[in-house]
Order: C-alpha cells, then sequence, then structure tokens
C-alpha cells in the first residue's frame, strides 16, 4: 500500500471529520480563491479551479461558500490575496518533508513553521534538497466494497491511466498530472464515485524508519497538516503495514 493512502487511513481513524470541518474549509476556500485568481472564475475553463471545487464538494462545503471563494479570487468580492510558497523541511530520522503553503504572512508562516519542525524534530532546509525526491501525480480513490478493480481498471486505463491498484479496502488510480482531469471526468462518466482526487506530489522511493521514529516522523506531518496556512504535506516516509498512532 502507498505511503499517501496509508497516511490518509492513519489520519481517518484519528478523530471524527467534524472536529477539523472548519479547518478544512478555511483550506479549501483558500485554494479556490488563488486558483480563481490566477485562472479566472470558469472552473470549465480553469483545471486548478476545478479541482478545488470538488474537493470543496467532497468535503459538503455549501455552494455559497465556493462562490464567494471564487469572487474574491477574481475581484469580484473584497478578498485576502494569498502567497503560493513551498518549504522543503527533514523530519525525525532524516525524512524529507515538503510543505505547501498559502499565507497572506509569509514571514509568520516561516516563523510558525519553523517552532512546529523544532518542536517535533525537524528542521527547514535548503531550496532543492527536498523537491528533488518527489514527483507529482494525480491520484483518486474508490471504496473496494462499491466498485470492482477491473471495472475501474478497463475505464481509467482506456481514458489514459498510468496504473490502478487495489490495497486494502481502496482501490486507487494513478495519473500523469496532465491525464487527471481527463482520468476523473471518463470514470464520474461511467458512474464511478470517487472517495478522493487530487493531484499530489509522491515521493520516489520511500524511506524505513525505526518504529520510535515513524512515529515521530508521523505525529509531526500531523502537526504540520493542523497548521492553517498548510495546504498539503508529503514525506518519503514508508509507513509499516498495520502501523497505528493509536498504540
Amino acid at each position: 500500500m502507498s505511503g499517501h493512502s496509508k497516511w490518509a487511513s492513519i489520519k481517518h481513524k484519528k478523530g471524527a471529520a467534524d472536529a477539523k470541518r472548519g479547518k478544512t474549509f478555511t483550506k479549501i476556500i483558500k485554494e479556490i480563491s488563488i486558483a480563481a485568481r490566477l485562472g479566472g472564475g470558469d472552473p470549465d475553463g480553469n483545471p486548478r479551479l476545478r479541482t478545488a471545487v470538488l474537493k470543496a464538494r467532497m468535503a459538503n462545503m455549501p455552494k455559497d461558500n465556493v462562490d464567494r471563494a471564487i469572487k474574491k479570487g477574481t475581484g469580484e468580492l473584497e478578498g485576502t490575496t494569498y502567497s503560493e510558497l513551498t518549504y522543503e523541511a527533514f523530519g525525525p530520522g532524516g525524512v524529507a518533508i515538503l510543505i505547501d503553503v498559502l499565507t497572506d504572512n509569509k514571514n509568520r508562516t516561516a516563523a510558525e513553521l519553523r517552532h512546529v519542525l523544532g518542536r517535533g524534530g525537524g528542521s527547514l532546509s535548503d531550496a532543492g534538497s527536498v523537491s528533488r525526491l518527489f514527483k507529482r501525480k494525480g491520484i483518486i480513490s474508490y471504496n473496494a466494497a462499491d466498485y470492482k478493480e477491473d471495472d475501474i481498471l478497463a475505464v481509467a486505463l482506456d481514458a489514459g491511466a498510468e496504473d490502478v491498484s487495489r490495497a486494502g479496502d481502496t482501490i486507487e488510480v494513478m495519473t500523469e498530472p496532465e491525464d487527471f482531469e481527463k482520468v476523473l471526468e471518463a470514470l464520474e462518466k461511467a458512474s464511478f464515485k470517487q472517495q478522493t482526487a487530487e493531484v499530489i506530489r509522491i515521493a520516489e522511493a520511500e524511506v524505513s524508519l525505526s518504529e520510535e521514529k515513524t512515529r515521530q516522523s508521523l505525529k509531526l506531518i500531523e502537526n504540520l497538516e493542523d497548521h492553517e496556512d498548510v495546504q498539503s504535506v508529503a514525506s518519503n516516509l514508508e509507513i509499516p503495514e498495520g502501523f497505528s498512532l493509536d498504540e
């Protein structure tokens, strides 16, 4: 099972979704606003905005919130201007970490991330030292209890997907970033309802750490993701089968 799938599963088991609902909405609103600012307010002509709106829909965000975020991005409504940044860091045991943020105050965010990293046994690193270890991929996941892998495989590969695999209760479709929208649309037309769909960074190779260092690294990643300016966190940590933060 890929590391990003395992980490998503671990996060899901850590607590009720409602506990982070407000923070999740805030992060999606930022993404919608900056996508609309950079590429316009029409999702049909703006793939990044279309993906952000999809994420909002899967999070059950009210349509009014989405519309306001788009209008703030295009300037129809007054809104905050965000900067899009990526921080590179190393965590416990030398695990590589990439942190994507949207912030209205670069200095504040950098200081706060340094604090979170330092408290968790990590530190910021030089530009290029971590990013070279990752590649961008589109990931679309489905509940294996609802669909057969072969049925998804047939549609996904015909639409240009790179790979389809099953791990536990999840069927995962992987695409190149430029094929993500096309594959997702083909699967939706075939009536497959996805659990998640996004373009993320995946490590070229994962590193294995001791149980203690793995636990420390996952806790650090969790704390980074809790930061209001952090949109996503990627790492090259290998998560052992059956590993749980609750133990």
